[in-house]
């Protein structure tokens, strides 16, 4: 059975101390009845302040013979109802007393609280005469009624409630919201931080199914006792983020801890929830993100923001713009930056890398063919210029084209229009041409080998990437990056850099560029064993670079002076003088060293 506790006296609290919440279950064995004794003594006793319950853990029977004592006693037991263990959740409890000749090992465990008493009383047998189990019925009623003016007469149960009290306050000035509810999921405890965060009163969810109370899932499904959840032979702690629709109907973000509550000898008896409200801070993130971020691209380096600035310039003139960096720069991600950000952006983005084709095929590539046009021409094709009409087409590599492909390219920029292979017909298209290159198309035109009426047909507006050994400040930040979205694409959790390894990441001189930290990542994910990525889970053109290093900080760049100052800017945070100085934590170590500034 689950049924949702309520204790037989619930009136209004008459004392501050001692309220309506503060609850005594009276457990017994057998067929004599005592529990519903105790519990009919107690609740005259006690003039209706404390919730008094009674349950047996055996099953429920009437004794005649009690009910008789009872009732020439003035009392009658036929207004209690007999519960059984099943159908109390212990947890709920302030204080529970066994009585009479109770089975010690049968008597339900706790995880510290509530308080247990054992009160000792006679409890005939089933092989005593009918007159004998009246004389002991008798003296266990005449105790408990000693017994139980005792208990309300004294402070011990103030003490009690005092305590549990004071224990209640020092959660209830947590900044953390904290919920504990049983194995039934009755709520037993719901501390103030957790009624502001979800808006729900204590009076509103104590003692009821958190799965009745909240309207969706309030753990996100995390809890070991939600239905079809397998509990855990060692139960672990859950840690995640939950949508949760607060009771004025406003969705927040919490981060919830769940944990599985457990008794002396390890077995579970509940869960115990700890959340906090981070929606600001995750629209505080989110925002900081978006500000470092512009359409894939990563990075808070000036140099990059100053990229990032010519994106949004470029963007809304239909212009062509020539991306010069290395190889592994991010140079198809600006020009779909620049598409995605313009007037275009719902139309075609067709990429073609230059030099990845011969020529002949490059040809029917870009301009398409007609059928027949050469062997195994069997229809007509179109090319990624009729392909990006309306749109835009992206030229990588274009310093691999040759000079004849480079006059049909420069015709094509010049006239908005081409001939397929083969073909007699001329095609119009309206397009915008974004080309890039790792090489000096400079130095190429000096050596004839690239047209210079073509570079200045392609290059109206160019963007220069750096190196990412020239941006060190964003490799932190690409870093957290490619974790998050390496461990989303395996499926598995994110791991984090070691203080070690990430100063290597900085210090390294990345010669394929983000490309190349990227594959690191990966390469990290694949090697690592633990949740924390060491510098032996680096790639071994990293870690052997490490070794190449020397402790000595190489030419002397930074001056006493300046590193001195930029402590002092940093407030003696090493990583921020790292950063101010732009040079990785490693070799700011190795120049404090140098200078004998540690």
């Amino acid at each position: 059975m689950n049924k949702t506790i309520t204790p037989h006296n619930d009136t209004t609290d008459t004392d501050a101390t001692l309220s309506r919440k503060n609850l005594i279950l009276f457990l017994g064995q057998g067929d004599n009845n005592l529990e519903l004794v105790a519990e009919c003594l107690a609740c005259e006793t006690n003039k209706n302040v404390i919730g008094i319950m009674s349950a047996t853990i055996t099953p429920p029977k009437r004794n005649p013979i009690t009910e008789k004592l009872m009732k020439n006693l003035g009392y009658r037991l036929s207004n209690y109802h007999q519960l059984t263990s099943l159908d109390i959740e212990p947890l709920m409890f302030d204080l529970i007393i066994t009585l009479g000749n109770f089975d010690q090992s049968c008597r339900p465990t706790f995880p510290g609280m509530p308080p247990h008493f054992h009160w000792d009383l006679p409890d005939p047998s089933l092989n005593t005469s009918k007159k004998e189990k009246i004389a002991a019925l008798k003296q266990a009623i005449e105790q408990l009624m000693i017994r139980i003016k005792t208990l309300f007469d004294s402070d011990l149960l103030y003490a009690l409630f005092i305590i549990r009290r004071n224990f209640e306050l020092i959660l209830d000035n947590l900044m953390d919201g904290v919920m504990a509810h049983t194995t039934h999921r009755r709520i037993f405890f719901f501390n103030r931080a957790a009624e502001i965060i979800t808006g729900y009163k204590k009076e509103e969810v104590i003692g009821k199914d958190c799965h009745e109370v909240f309207p969706v899932r309030f753990c996100g499904g995390s809890c070991l006792f939600c239905e079809g959840e397998k509990k855990s032979k060692k139960p672990l702690l859950t840690t995640k983020e939950v949508h949760f629709i607060r009771r004025d109907e406003e969705e927040r973000l919490l981060t919830m801890s769940v944990m599985p509550l457990t008794n002396q000898i390890n077995h579970q008896v509940g869960a115990l929830l700890s959340f906090k409200d981070d929606t600001e801070l995750s629209l505080l993130k989110h925002r900081l993100k978006h500000h470092h971020s512009l359409c894939g691209l990563i990075g808070k380096d000036p140099k990059i923001l100053e990229i990032f600035d010519a994106i949004r310039d470029v963007s809304a003139v239909s212009v062509p713009v020539l991306i010069e960096g290395e190889s592994g720069t991010g140079k198809e991600l600006v020009a779909n930056a620049i598409h995605e950000l313009g007037p275009r952006k719902n139309m075609p983005f067709v990429a073609v890398n230059c030099g990845a084709l011969p020529e002949d095929i490059l040809e029917s590539e870009l301009f398409g063919h007609v059928k027949g046009a050469f062997t195994g021409a069997i229809s007509d094709r179109k090319g990624r210029f009729e392909l990006a009409s309306g749109g835009t087409i992206f030229l990588d590599e274009v310093g691999e084209l040759s000079l004849p492909m480079q006059v049909k390219l420069l015709r094509v920029l010049q006239e908005k229009k081409f001939e397929r292979v083969g073909g007699e017909k001329s095609i119009t298209v309206d397009i915008r041409i974004i080309s890039a290159t790792n090489q000096n198309l400079r130095t190429m035109m000096e050596k004839k080998n690239f047209r210079r009426d073509l570079f200045y047909r392609l290059c109206v507006i160019p963007i220069s990437i750096p190196p990412l050994r020239d941006r060190k400040l964003d490799i932190p930040m690409l870093v957290e990056h490619f974790l998050e979205v390496t461990a989303n694409e395996l499926d598995r959790k994110m791991l984090s850099p070691s203080n070690e390894a990430l100063d290597l990441l900085t210090c390294y001189s990345w010669p394929g560029n983000v490309r190349e930290l990227r594959n690191a990542i990966e390469y990290a994910y694949v090697k690592c064993r633990s949740t924390i990525i060491d510098v032996k889970s680096l790639p071994p053109e990293i870690t052997l670079f490490e070794k190449k290093t020397t402790k000595k900080p190489g030419p002397i760049k930074k001056t006493k002076e300046a590193i001195i100052l930029a402590l002092e800017k940093a407030e003696g945070n090493k990583k921020r003088a790292a950063q101010i100085l732009e040079v990785g934590r490693a070799t700011l170590y190795r120049y404090l060293d140098y200078y004998g500034l540690k």
